[in-house]
């Protein structure tokens, strides 16, 4: 025989009525939001209560600390925007192709399609019955693949739809994004083809707010006399410091080197487990257009789907990747 507890019992039916409660990973998820938003409030916290000239320098240089306080709002609200943007699922992507052909013929489209619930985000998922009439996404996908590609294994076993290029399934989202790079717990979302920009201003400008929190950490421990206790909590939080701007920048400098080559985190580290990858030379960076075109696509937007390169084109690319300093700066491999 059971015993009904009320704080028990309000708690169950707290996190039965919110969505945000109700799921494990989005519970997980939120609280690690919460976490990063009150270090960032915790740093910023300190100085505004112990030191004493914080406010006496925000009244002598109201521009400097008034810089310092834009970055800082600025800074968070990057971050809830790159995590509320969406990475460019798949099935959107398939929705959106198919409605838009049926759209130009003005007739329904040759296949009945059922709807059904995903297992863990309730998204809808598309599988095609009846007849075997391809849609007008799946021609799309075969146009990206070499000829005589099999479209059974280009469909997910998860979502069971059609992967273009460069796309994975998340296990975590319990979807399909397009060019998958990877699942940032700290986000609590992918980064895909649609956010990566996005991801990569937060990272850039987590860094510059990181050195600026570093530079008037430093100031306080060096310029003002304090007893041992709050030195010994500066020097830890200075450690933290470091060691979040040195992961900080090497994340910038690593994605930035990604958008620059138009690669992704899952290519390069499972290049060989890819299996339209596996036979590109080590050195070839397949999808690369250039470095300006590769920022256009980035920053600007662009949705297009990459396709798999020809012999050609990978013969063109691999010329490409030996280029000397001299020719990046004259803008040879751009």
């Amino acid at each position: 025989m059971g015993v009904w507890c009320p704080v028990l019992g309000t708690r169950d039916g707290l996190l039965l009525n919110l969505p945000c409660l109700s799921d494990p990973v989005r519970r997980s998820s939120l609280f690690l939001k919460l976490a990063l938003v009150a270090l960032h409030l915790f740093f910023i916290g300190f100085l505004l209560v112990f030191d004493a000239e914080f406010i006496d320098k925000t009244n002598l240089h109201p521009w400097y600390m008034s810089s310092y306080f834009f970055l800082f709002s600025v800074t968070l609200l990057q971050y809830f925007l790159t995590s509320g943007s969406s990475p460019g699922y798949v099935i959107d992507a398939m929705r959106d192709v198919d409605e838009t052909n049926a759209m130009y013929r003005n007739a329904p489209t040759t296949s009945s399609l059922q709807q059904h619930a995903s297992r863990k985000s309730g998204s809808v998922v598309i599988t095609v019955e009846g007849r075997r009439t391809p849609t007008s996404w799946q021609k799309m996908v075969m146009d990206l693949y070499p000829p005589r590609t099999s479209l059974r294994n280009l469909t997910c076993g998860y979502c069971h739809v059609e992967q273009p290029p460069r796309a994975k399934h998340c296990h975590d989202c319990d979807r399909c994004v397009l060019q998958f790079d990877h699942h940032c717990v700290w986000l609590g979302t992918c980064v895909g083809q649609k956010n990566h920009c996005k991801f990569w201003w937060y990272i850039c400008e987590e860094s510059a707010l990181c050195i600026w929190t570093l530079i008037k950490y430093i100031d306080y421990l060096t310029n003002v006399t304090k007893p041992w206790w709050k030195n010994a909590i500066i020097i830890l939080l200075l450690v933290i410091l470091v060691i979040s701007l040195i992961f900080v920048l090497l994340l910038l400098l690593f994605h930035s080197y990604l958008i620059l080559t138009n690669q992704s985190t899952y290519e390069l580290v499972r290049r060989k487990r890819i299996p339209y990858m596996r036979n590109f030379p080590e050195r070839v960076h397949p999808f690369s257009r250039g470095i300006k075109r590769n920022l256009y696509n980035v920053c600007c937007g662009n949705d297009t789907l990459d396709s798999l390169p020809t012999a050609y084109e990978l013969e063109d690319r691999s010329r490409s990747s030996s280029y000397t300093c001299l020719d990046i700066l004259k803008c040879r491999c751009c």
